[in-house]
């Protein structure tokens, strides 16, 4: 029979010599030798790729804040100060990890429907009054595409239309968001994009409305609940086509699909016709009219996925994590989070184990990288991307 058994974090302090010579006789008489010193992560650090790896881990894809990760490691007799996990983190992601997440968004750019989202989050130590807002903005390739899905995260200070805009300059493609107009106005800037909406934020005031009626039999006769019982009947019906491929997604959904998306509009400006909804109800059937045009563009493309939620998937993490640590010190400290959760969260989606993958990137990267942030070889790098056969067996996840 079999038992399992936990063993705990160890430490284990490594003593590093580099030998001296002095020539005796002859041309060398006098003269001093002295081998080549390893490359370290950070020059006069204590910090290893093992234990870098592991505060990445630990803040980025557990959610533990650094102050925490300085009382655990006290605790095992270790004495690391935040500040210094923090500064570390940062000189890491700078000149290594960002030469990663500029291939990443590379390879981003490649597919025709990608999809984003934003989340607020407060940055001190930016140039503005205390407790001014601002945004980390998450881009990730389509849910439909399984081969080599990319994360892209992105710190901006406004949630200005400027931002996406920028970053989205030069895509022909589909982008699938919520209703935010910052979205919409990246059609009338942007040449060759089309902007898709989210059903699930279609459906989110209508579920408001019932949750807020607390008789069940009312809720049941209630406009809110047709709407549920509709969206609901649209869902169900794509949901079955996920296993098709993109071209027979796109023949049952005008076959099947846009039949019910016809009747739904259909009804809710019959409703709207007819009487005068309040509340919650009221904004779902606006919604509905308002977003009708970018609500029907999954129907004409089998790559588009009908809803957002894997955008809101992939910022998870990062919102989990804003629950604990509150907020970010600077910048600085905000464009290297971007940098790590782009890594993080694509790493998961390619089902690689993040520390052992971190571990692997902070030991191969200082060989291709030089203090400027230049790459020595880019073959080299192609082969720490996240989807690369040559990653080494223990990066990759364990089956169940």
């Amino acid at each position: 029979y079999k038992r399992l058994r936990y063993t705990p974090a160890s430490w284990t302090v490594e003593l590093h010599t580099v030998e001296v010579y002095v020539g005796t006789d002859g041309l060398r008489q006098d003269e001093f030798l002295r081998g080549d010193r390893p490359k370290d992560l950070l020059r006069n650090s204590i910090v290893t790729p093992s234990l870098e790896a592991a505060i990445l881990n630990g803040k980025y894809v557990n959610s533990i804040p650094l102050y925490r990760m300085e009382q655990e490691f006290q605790r095992n007799g270790v004495y690391i100060s935040r500040q210094n996990m923090a500064n570390w983190t940062i000189l890491c992601a700078e000149r290594y990890l960002k030469p990663v997440y500029d291939r990443l968004k590379e390879e981003f750019f490649r597919y025709h429907v990608t999809q984003a989202d934003e989340t607020p989050v407060e940055v001190i130590n930016d140039g503005r009054s205390a407790g001014s807002t601002s945004y980390m903005w998450v881009h990730r390739s389509g849910e439909y595409y399984k081969d080599r899905p990319v994360v892209l995260y992105e710190y901006q200070k406004t949630r200005h239309h400027k931002h996406p805009e920028e970053f989205y300059k030069g895509f022909k493609g589909i982008l699938v968001t919520d209703g935010l107009a910052q979205y919409h106005l990246l059609e009338d800037h942007l040449e060759g994009l089309t902007n898709a909406n989210c059903w699930a934020h279609a459906r989110r005031d209508f579920s408001d409305a019932i949750k807020a009626i607390k008789d069940p039999e009312l809720a049941k006769r209630s406009t809110a609940y047709q709407a549920l019982v509709r969206i609901a009947a649209i869902y169900k019906l794509d949901e079955s086509l996920k296993e098709l491929t993109p071209r027979q997604r796109l023949k049952e959904r005008q076959k099947h699909v846009k039949p019910l998306v016809e009747e739904y509009f259909a009804w809710v400006k019959d409703v709207l016709d007819s009487q005068l909804p309040k509340g919650a109800t009221a904004s779902g059937l606006h919604y509905s009219i308002n977003q009708e045009k970018y609500l029907r563009v999954f129907l004409n493309d089998g790559e588009i996925p009908i809803d957002n939620s894997a955008s809101e998937r992939a910022i998870r993490t990062f919102c989990i994590g804003k629950k604990n640590w509150v907020i970010i010190d600077s910048v600085k400290g905000a464009e290297a989070s971007a940098i790590i959760y782009s890594i993080s969260e694509t790493a998961k989606l390619n089902s690689l184990s993040t520390y052992n993958y971190f571990n692997h990137l902070l030991t191969e990267l200082p060989k291709l990288i030089d203090r400027e942030g230049n790459v020595s070889n880019a073959k080299a790098l192609e082969s720490l991307l996240p989807w690369a056969e040559e990653l080494p067996d223990i990066c990759r996840k364990p089956r169940r």
